[in-house]
This record gives C-alpha cells, structure tokens and sequence, in this order.
C-alpha cells in the first residue's frame, strides 16, 4: 500500500541515443516531482531543458552517492518526489542509483520504476543470439589479468553472455573472449545504439576480434557485446585443458595435491581447481 505522508522515488529511464525514446509518462514524472537526481546534472539539464522540464537538478553520482543518499532520503521522508536518472538507459544498470534505492526501501519509502531504454536489453533484442536465458555481466574488469581470469570462470556458462565495454578496450576485451570462450563462439557487438551511426557487427569471436584490430569505427562510441552460452556438454577449451591435467594427476596423486599441482601448472585459482577435481572425483565415483 502506497505511503501518502511521504514522497516517492521515481526510478526513470532516459533515452540511450535517441531523444525520442524518453516517453511521455517519463516527462510526466520528471515534470512533476520536486528534484531530479542526476548522474551528471549538466548531461541531464541538457535533456531536460529539450523537454521543457524546469526541475531542479541535483548530483548523484558514484563518488557521492552513499554521502548525498541519506539528505535526498530526507527530502523523500518529508513529503517531496525525487526522479533519479543516469546519462543514459536505465539507473542503477551498471550506472549510480543502487545505494539510494536501497536507502529509500530500508527507509519505508515507495519506489517506483518509469521504464525505457536498457543498452543491455536493447542489444540483446537484436543480437541474433538465444534471448530465453542471459546473463547481464555489466563492465568487465579494465586490467587485462582480472579481466582474463573473470572470463575464464563464465567460459562454461550456458547463457547468453551480455556485457558492457569501453571503445578503448574493445580489442583487447574481444581477444580474451576469444581466447576464454573459443574463437567460434558466436557473438555480437553493438554500437551506438539508437544514434545516428548505429553498428551491429555479428560473426563469431575470432573473426569479431580481428575486425576490431583493423577497422578504426569498431572502436567508437558506446559499446555491448552479446555472446552465446557455451554449448551443452561441450567444455570451454580452458576447462577441457583443466580436465585434462586434473585426469592424468589425480590418477597418481591424493585431490588436495592434484588440484594445487594444476592450478600452478595451469596458472588457475587454487580453489577453482580444488572444486572441479572435487566434482570429476565424485563423478568417477558414481560410476
């Protein structure tokens, strides 16, 4: 049941390009509350003066979120609506919001959803690539061994893979795709979304990988890349090379030992190691 004392959070996307996708019903709420809380306030006052909306505008961001959450809670408390809106898409998608949702709900607040725009979900609608079951990774990490060793635990991942990247990664995010995942798992990238100089590039990892290196436009603008799930029954050619030598040395040695003797052969977590010797021994045991 609504609180009517108190004032709502209005949780508001925004358009991803295209200004025509920021919908009347969004208008409406950005209109009428008492503040919006922006992810940058001259990006939105941009969109909100187009629109005609003189709502004040006030900064939320990831570097000031968790000190300005409990003043706009606050303001929530007292009566006043807050919209919250990121640059671009959906808020607290891999974009600021989370910490004032959070605080809002702890706080008894109502928070509602204005839905719209999502690169993620907009990607994936387009990507030629299964839709019934996905995994929304957000950005990967931007130092190449966390990144590495990040892709190498989803390599056996039957979902559809979404993520987010920067254009000045691209190259080196789509070479460790192909390196974790296989150069022919198939994937898409997208770029640009809904603006003028929409791409959709599809094709498998290792030819997505080479198109990055050597077309200058791959590396431009705002990017998702889409990639299928790993096949059934078929290992990443990580894991199969972790199975391998986890066969051959748990055959001589007790798992404790096997699994450490691999992760430094192999260069893999320790713990990672230990859980799959731990499965491949429970499954030869069940035979």
């Amino acid at each position: 049941m609504a609180n009517t004392d108190r004032g709502r959070l209005y949780v508001v996307a925004t358009p991803i390009g295209n200004l025509g996708d920021l919908s009347p019903r969004a208008c409406e709420i950005l209109r009428s509350c008492a503040l919006v809380a922006a992810e940058d306030t001259r990006h939105s006052g941009t969109l909100l003066r187009r629109c005609g909306i003189p709502t004040p505008l006030v900064s939320l961001h990831d570097h000031n979120e968790q000190q300005r959450s409990p003043e706009l809670i606050a303001r929530l408390a007292a009566g006043q609506s807050i919209a919250l809106v990121s640059d671009a898409g959906t808020p607290a998608i891999s974009d600021p919001g989370y910490e004032l949702v959070v605080g809002a709900v702890a706080a008894g607040i109502d928070v509602l959803t204005i839905p719209g725009p999502c690169a993620a979900v907009a990607a994936l609608s387009i990507a030629a690539l299964p839709t019934g079951r996905f995994c929304f990774e957000g950005f990967l990490p931007a130092r190449g061994a966390a990144r590495r060793a990040c892709l190498d635990e989803l390599a056996a991942e039957m979902r559809t893979l979404v993520f987010y990247e920067s254009p000045h990664r691209i190259v080196e995010t789509l070479e460790d795709c192909a390196r974790a995942f296989g150069p022919e798992r198939r994937a898409s990238v997208a770029r640009e979304l809904t603006k003028l100089h929409e791409t959709v590039y599809r094709g498998v990892l290792g030819e997505l990988a080479a198109r990055a290196r050597n077309e200058a436009d791959f590396a431009r603008g705002e990017i998702v890349i889409v990639i299928a799930g790993a096949e059934m029954g078929r290992a990443a050619p990580e894991d199969a090379e972790l199975e391998r030598v986890l066969g051959v040395l748990l055959a001589e040695l007790p798992l404790k030992q096997a699994a450490a003797l691999t992760a430094k052969i192999l260069g893999r977590r320790d713990n990672e190691t230990y859980k799959r010797a731990l499965q491949l021994k429970r499954d030869a045991d069940s035979l």
